[in-house]
């Protein structure tokens, strides 16, 4: 029976060894293809900072109050099994900065990796932005460079992806014949709580349309139905993104300005679903094998997750190779990873349109209180006046 794990275990090791490259390539390149204007990306920042923090907090406390690990028995699967360590603070700040720059690719560090992320990405932005106000192209073959190492880790991880469906047969069968069906309702009680909270943060995503923006909820939902249901049935935010930028500007009505920063800048960064969903299960697997997560922990699950969510919506099920970053971050086993596979089909198209109605709520903040048909005519009086 042990032999139908083996190919989620093999699985589970490509997506290990594929996260910590993918990520850094994911941040590098956000920060160098992204084209963000000064104030508007100032704001957009701080709103998809907002809303991802939001909802990782929400994931969170769901977690916390429902408990979906405690409800049924699930054996540890096949494999070495990692302890839990301890996290402090001031330790971890001392230990952020790596002893070579590719060491956190060999031992998969989340913190220090992060930070080796962020200082390229920043640096490599600052280069371009100056070579870019002196005329110069220099900086135009290391970003081709990156986008094709990008590119070329998103190929490996799809030929991965391909072969989920027959990890998720083998652990389920193998499942079934060892325990019976017993072990689903923890598994059970963890889609429902997953489902909840992203319901939460929908709910949360209309409450900021409706007082930041002149958009009506109903209007909102109206017009971005065929965006929700392209997300959910292909669960990819970068497949979406055409169709959300269409029905920003044809259904929604808002100006080209505000739909282009939310749904085509914007996709890269918010991946607020996957990001709960991340928190929620490292909660999740934490309560399973009895092991506490302090406050403390709980806060590097929600650093973690929203770094680890950066440059994974274009990618189907990429929520299984950044959560190997966020157990790890936590030290939490990798191996329970397998546990969710079943499952995560199903959740990652849920949380997909939770990131697709996330950018379309940027926009909506973006425009603005007034829409674009009540000020053209304003300005066209304004210039009238100027001009007598």
């Amino acid at each position: 029976m042990n032999n139908l794990a083996v190919p989620c275990d093999l699985i589970l090791k490509a997506l290990r060894a594929l996260a910590t490259p993918l990520i850094l390539m994911a941040v590098l390149h956000t920060f160098m293809t992204a084209n963000i204007p000064g104030r508007s990306g100032r704001k957009l920042t701080v709103l998809l900072l907002t809303n991802t923090t939001v909802a990782i907090v929400i994931g969170l406390l769901v977690a916390n109050v429902i408990r979906p690990g405690t409800w049924g028995q699930i054996n540890k699967p096949a494999g070495e099994i990692a302890g839990g360590v301890t996290v402090d603070p001031w330790s971890l700040v001392q230990t952020s900065v790596p002893d070579a720059v590719l060491k956190p690719l060999v031992d998969n560090n989340v913190i220090q990796l992060i930070v080796i992320a962020l200082t390229f990405g920043i640096a490599l932005r600052a280069l371009k932005s100056e070579q870019t106000k002196q005329g110069k192209s220099d900086y135009k073959p290391l970003e081709q460079v990156i986008t094709f190492l990008y590119e070329a880790i998103i190929h490996v991880l799809t030929w991965v992806i391909v072969l989920i469906p027959l990890a998720v047969f083998g652990i389920v069968a193998r499942t079934i014949a060892l325990e019976g069906f017993a072990p689903f309702k923890s598994l059970g009680a963890f889609i429902l709580a997953v489902l909840l909270a992203l319901f939460l943060q929908a709910c949360y995503y209309l409450t900021r349309v409706k007082l930041g923006s002149w958009v009506s909820p109903a209007r909102f939902l109206s017009g971005g139905s065929d965006a929700f249901f392209t997300a959910f049935s292909t669960s990819s935010s970068t497949v979406t993104m055409p169709i959300t930028f269409e029905a920003l500007q044809t259904k929604v009505g808002l100006r080209e300005s505000s739909a282009s920063l939310g749904a085509l800048v914007g996709s890269n960064f918010n991946n607020d679903g996957t990001a709960l969903y991340e928190a929620m299960a490292a909660l999740f697997i934490a309560q399973v094998i009895g092991q506490n997560l302090p406050f403390p922990q709980q806060i590097i699950v929600i650093l973690t997750s929203i770094f680890a969510s950066v440059g994974a919506a274009g990618i189907p099920n990429a929520g299984l190779v950044t959560m190997t970053l966020v157990f790890s971050s936590v030290g939490l086993p990798t191996q329970y990873i397998a546990i969710l596979v079943t499952v995560d089909w199903f959740l990652d198209r849920c949380r997909t349109a939770i990131n697709v109605m996330g950018d379309m709520t940027v926009s909506c903040l973006l425009d603005g209180k007034q829409p674009k048909s009540a000020i053209e005519p304003a300005l066209e009086e304004a210039l009238a006046i100027e001009g007598d």
